[in-house]
């Protein structure tokens, strides 16, 4: 089988004909990505499709529809459009054959044919972990989400996720404050950010060179069906994925479907028993999921020759913390000491009901300047309404 060495760029160069047949394959209506690689591998390349009769493309088992669109030259058109909109974008386009093609990813059933990657390609073959949770965590999920994500990519896991709602931005965000690139993969075409408020969070991916993922064309819009799909992606181009917090009935479960499926690593954060959003996790550690605390737990379960690969790049001195730790570290003035001691890291408190707390304890002058410091000092977190969470 023949690879490309590069994928489609916008370096102006003229476009690789297989590269733009498996573009317009993968544009065609009615055609999955199990029924277009079968195709290419009776073809031997994918650019062949454009000489072939009407019949020999019906003859591949294409629907109708499928093989008009192509024997008409409406598919080469629509990919000619669409290399001139992801050009346009600074996009690369990789193919199924393209060097740049994660090799993990080739691996899983329905692989799918064409990539669009916004920021740097060589990401998608970096050993990684999804990441994946809840949209709606609760400030323990959140806090554990990003402090596992900012360990792992310290360590230099390349971090995946949705960069949904919830746990999956928080994942994202821990990477970047461990100032290492992470990965998104979206359900939308890479020029349309979901959720709209993630806006800021897309762009500091690319800028902190990560990159954008996704197998549909440019401007294709959040369709509920596209969530699951891109599930098996973030799995896939995985070595391992770990869940934080999902309800019985979320898509999240569909993640961890895939990575059974495609005989990746699953792992999963223990939750309160009591909270909804803990049913996932936990049922998947009943099932044989490895528990996870710190990212050690993680680390001991890679195999060795990832982990060799990954402790060459990291630097010979580190002044990293050897374990994620919910203890206090420096010694604390006795106000702030005493108002940690009331929060919890698993459920926020408002300040009124904090003060109501301490009352006999400290005054009021006193629990908003330890609250200051405590924030300052990042051992405090204040959400929306003055509510008050204790970080891990």
């Amino acid at each position: 089988m023949s690879t490309d060495t590069h994928p489609l760029t916008t370096a102006g160069n003229k476009v690789d004909e297989d590269q733009l047949a498996w573009l317009a394959l993968a544009l065609a209506p009615g055609l999955g990505p199990k029924r277009i690689l079968d195709a290419v591998e009776q073809l031997g390349s994918a650019a062949r499709m454009f000489e072939l009769r009407l019949t020999d493309l019906e003859g591949l088992r294409f629907p109708a529809e499928a093989a008009q669109f192509i024997f008409d030259g409406k598919a080469r058109a629509a990919a000619e459009s669409e290399w001139a909109r992801a050009s346009a974008l600074g996009a690369a386009i990789v193919s199924y054959r393209c060097e740049a093609y994660p090799e993990r990813l080739r691996e899983i059933y329905d692989p799918p044919p064409v990539l669009w990657v916004r920021g740097d390609t060589r990401l998608l073959s970096r050993p990684s972990i999804a990441i994946v949770g809840t949209r709606h965590p609760s400030p323990y999920g959140a806090g554990v989400a990003e402090m596992l994500a900012r360990d792992l990519a310290a360590r230099r896991l390349l971090v995946v996720s949705g960069m949904a709602r919830g746990i999956d931005s928080c994942a994202h965000k821990g990477a970047l404050a461990a100032r290492m690139p992470t990965l998104a993969v979206w359900g939308t075409g890479i020029d349309v950010v979901y959720p709209k408020e993630n806006k800021k969070l897309a762009e500091e991916i690319l800028s902190g060179g990560g990159a954008i993922v996704s197998e549909f064309p440019v401007g294709t819009f959040p369709a509920p069906q596209n969530f699951p799909r891109r599930n098996r992606i973030l799995s896939g181009v995985s070595i391992a994925v770990l869940v934080v917090e999902a309800a019985e009935n979320s898509g999240t479960r569909v993640t961890a479907r895939c990575a059974a499926e495609q005989n990746r690593d699953l792992f999963a954060v223990p939750g309160n028993v009591t909270n909804k959003g803990s049913w996932t996790p936990n049922t998947l550690i009943k099932q044989g999921a490895k528990l996870v605390a710190t990212w050690e737990d993680v680390w001991e379960d890679l195999p060795s020759g990832v982990r060799n690969e990954l402790q060459a790049q990291a630097p010979t001195a580190s002044n990293s913390q050897a374990t994620a730790s919910v203890l206090v570290g420096p010694v604390l003035r006795p106000e702030e000491a005493i108002v940690l001691e009331v929060l919890r890291s698993d459920e926020s408190l408002q300040i009124d009901e904090l003060l109501e707390r301490l009352e006999t304890q400290l005054t009021s002058s006193e629990v908003f300047t330890a609250l200051f410091e405590l924030e300052m000092a990042g051992r405090v977190r204040c959400l929306p309404g003055k509510n008050y969470v204790r970080t891990l």
